[in-house]
């Protein structure tokens, strides 16, 4: 079952592009990564999702129901961490969970103590008196106390420190092993690349690439790494160098034959060759010329 499926969704702000005839669909039980930059168009394509915004053309439904027209049916099933989440001030943290609840009129009172242990929240503390990963904190809280068939995780680790992530996304993958879908927006792409099944990446409001995280990172381009003295200004299919002194590493996409001649003809101390990371994919998707726009498709 589609859980989230868009078609051809369109969101102009006057004449400023938010994202363009963008073809989505999440599937139910989906770990699902949306990758792209500040300003690429996630998070208007979450504010759409939720209803928060209205589509200037296209169609986005999510449970298969039109998001413009059964938005509080299906935000009773949807847990929505915003990137940036802002509370009523003077209110304890207890207080703001007990008002989440409350709003979807359920008593949530031991789910909540149950994350705020994990997430080592303070609940008696002031909102006005934490940092910025604190509220975070309370952010997360209250997107999944409810237990929500749908979390909508709009960059959701900023301001968490690397252990607090980690409790995190344990917490996320324990859900999604118990049927929840996830859909997490996110321009840290090890995050990505450690939890997600599929991902898609946006450019400029357009998905231009889609498929599972294993068939992302696959490429004929290998990371080589070389300590010596090489020349390799013959050589075709090198991008994103990195030099150092005794050292050069690249991108290689061209004849591994060339390659081993260029090596032979030279001094080489050490030689690594390794696949390349998610993040060297995604910059080689984002430096593309050609404008051919994928869709995202099961």
């Amino acid at each position: 079952m589609d859980l989230i499926k868009t078609t051809k969704l369109t969101k102009y702000y006057g004449k400023s592009r938010g994202i363009a005839d963008l073809d989505l669909t999440v599937e139910q039980g989906e770990f699902f990564g949306f990758i792209g930059p500040n300003g690429a168009g996630k998070s208007t394509t979450i504010r759409i999702l939720l209803g928060l915004i209205a589509p200037t053309s296209g169609s986005a439904t999510v449970f298969g129901k039109d998001v413009s027209k059964k938005k509080v049916s299906i935000l009773q099933n949807v847990g929505y961490l915003p990137s940036e989440a802002l509370f009523y001030p003077g209110m304890k943290v207890k207080d703001i969970l007990k008002l989440s609840a409350d709003l979807r009129k359920k008593d949530c009172t031991a789910e909540a103590r149950l994350l705020c242990d994990r997430l080592q929240l303070d609940t008696d503390r002031k909102i006005d008196d934490l940092s910025f990963g604190n509220r975070k904190k309370v952010a997360i809280v209250c997107a999944l106390q409810h237990r929500p068939e749908l979390l909508v995780l709009d960059e959701p680790t900023s301001g968490l420190d690397p252990l607090m992530q980690k409790v995190f996304f344990d917490i996320l993958q324990e859900r999604n092993r118990e049927g929840t879908t996830i859909f997490i927006s996110s321009h840290v792409l090890s995050e990505i690349q450690r939890n997600c099944s599929r991902a898609a990446i946006i450019r400029e409001g357009r998905i231009i690439a889609c498929d599972s995280v294993d068939a992302l990172s696959k490429t004929s381009a290998k990371r080589i790494t070389i300590h010596g003295t090489v020349s390799l200004e013959h050589l075709h299919g090198i991008r994103d160098s990195k030099v150092s002194e005794d050292s050069v590493s690249f991108l290689y996409s061209g004849d591994m034959n060339a390659l081993l001649r260029a090596l032979s003809s030279g001094h080489v101390d050490d030689l690594t060759i390794t696949e390349p990371d998610l993040e060297e994919i995604f910059l080689h998707y984002y430096e593309k010329d050609d404008e051919r726009y994928d869709t995202c498709q099961t």
